[in-house]
């Protein structure tokens, strides 16, 4: 069905009727009248084919008009009603960019990555699943920022977070200030639909709230927090001595996470490979499910350009005819 976003303008289509009506036109000398002793040899036929010459062009410009009047009052077209699942759930998700993240124990298609690029693969799917929810996007290092607020836009998360790099936000890890930063921003949203998803490989080392009472805060506030450990626990390292193994994730604070996690009603993972980085997003599919409420949405298509356009080139016409009889 077509709709005026406007429909209010369409009352402006009388008025240059109006101003017609209310402000007569003056004759100028050029249009005086000339009266003339001889006026019966002025033949009739020629009096008139000239006054229907000037009245095509008013016609015009009158339709010029209630098409632009139209135009303004933006017509659009609405199509069929379109059904979108919305849960109401408010998920933000925080993810480390510290230095360590750069150590490459994690096998994707085969080859070695190094831990972000792991969360990026990962992640991307889990958020593209996430049809109906608000997601937010954290990235901390030293400092904790927020790189997209709460949004339906999947799209634009899953972008951002391609496009984030190991050390943007420093080489530390400040595990509270992102924790306290996701507290802020989902303070004024439902109590019942808050969720933090932290990914780390490492301990605090930076920022000026610690973990655990950030922690304590969240659960004032009924945040929800679900912590991942990411790092594996040994790997082969090549040295000019030969190789050996050692494990990078020494400096995961395994403890505090499981802390942070039980603290506020969520859970703690550990992610030692990419296999169960994914497993572990299947599973909060499974703890924090999207619900189907029901909405609706028409889409709309602006039709404005159409009358605009010819109007103008009505306009076009009516210019190039008084052009030429000047």
């Amino acid at each position: 069905m077509i709709h005026f976003e406007w429909p209010w303008l369409l009352l402006i289509l009388p008025l240059p009727f109006l101003v017609r009506w209310l402000l007569p036109a003056r004759l100028t000398a050029e249009q005086a009248a000339l009266k003339v002793p001889f006026m019966d040899d002025f033949p009739a036929a020629e009096t008139k084919s000239v006054n229907q010459n000037q009245q095509w062009p008013l016609l015009l410009a009158a339709l010029a008009w209630a098409l632009l009047v139209l135009a303004c009052s933006r017509p659009q077209w609405l199509d069929e009603p379109v059904e979108q699942a919305v849960s109401g759930r408010d998920l933000m998700l925080a993810v480390d960019l510290s230095g360590s993240m750069e150590v490459e124990d994690f096998m994707l298609n085969k080859r070695p990555v190094d831990r972000l690029t792991a969360i990026k693969s990962v992640a991307t799917d889990f958020i593209n699943r996430r049809v109906g929810d608000r997601i937010g996007l954290i990235l901390f290092g030293t400092q904790a920022y927020l790189q997209t607020p709460l949004t339906f836009d999947r799209l634009t998360v899953m972008t951002l977070l391609n496009e984030s790099a190991i050390g943007l936000a420093g080489e530390n890890t400040a595990i509270g200030d992102a924790i306290g930063l996701a507290v802020k921003r989902l303070l004024n949203q439902p109590t019942d639909s808050r969720v933090l998803i932290l990914l780390t490989d490492g301990a605090n080392t930076a920022g000026e709230v610690s973990p655990l009472k950030a922690a304590e805060l969240a659960a004032a506030n009924k945040l929800k927090i679900y912590t991942i450990g990411v790092g594996a626990d040994e790997m082969i390292v090549r040295s000019f001595f030969g190789n050996r193994k050692v494990n990078p994730s020494q400096d995961l604070d395994e403890d505090t996470l499981v802390k942070i996690a039980e603290s506020t009603g969520g859970r703690y993972f550990r992610a030692r490979s990419a296999d169960e980085l994914n497993n572990i997003y299947m599973l909060l599919d499974q703890l924090e499910p999207v619900e189907k409420d029901k909405q609706f949405f028409r889409p709309r298509s602006d039709l404005f350009y159409w009358p605009l356009a010819l109007a103008l080139m009505l306009s076009g016409v009516i210019g190039i005819y008084k052009t030429q009889r000047t």
